[in-house]
């Protein structure tokens, strides 16, 4: 069963905003660089996704594609996630802040809003609000 991630997406206000950023990369694989390597790459690797935390709200997710480790110009090791270029909204899951990133099992995580029923056609500020309200 494949392991998940899940990251704040620090300075990113909306899934809009995201995808907005994703548009600009032309469909090639984007790349996240964070300073820890997560030690089960062979688990993430089986299927595994990166679930951003949107405004301490689990929203969307992206497949992962790799996970790259290497020194920075410092000495420094860190590690680049490389994530399909194409997002997957998620029932909405709130979520503390935390640094760095943490293992979300597949059986944590929340469903592909296409599993959530009706939630694939509800309007982005209409589902935005309900997620402020506490209401889904």
């Amino acid at each position: 069963m494949a392991l998940n991630l899940v990251k704040l997406c620090v300075g990113v206000d909306s899934v809009e905003q995201l995808q907005g950023w994703l548009d600009r990369h032309d469909g090639q694989p984007t790349m996240h660089t964070t300073r820890m390597t997560p030690k089960r790459k062979d688990e993430i690797l089986a299927g595994g996704s990166l679930y951003w935390v949107i405004k301490r709200v689990i929203q969307v997710r992206q497949t992962v594609l790799d996970l790259e480790e290497f020194t920075d110009s410092e000495g420094i090791k860190r590690c680049n996630i490389w994530l399909e270029n194409k997002l997957v909204r998620t029932a909405p899951s709130p979520r503390r802040a935390f640094q760095g990133w943490r293992y979300l099992k597949a059986e944590d995580a929340p469903a592909d809003l296409t599993e959530h029923a009706g939630g694939e056609d509800l309007p982005d500020e209409l589902r935005r609000k309900l997620i402020e309200l506490g209401a889904w």
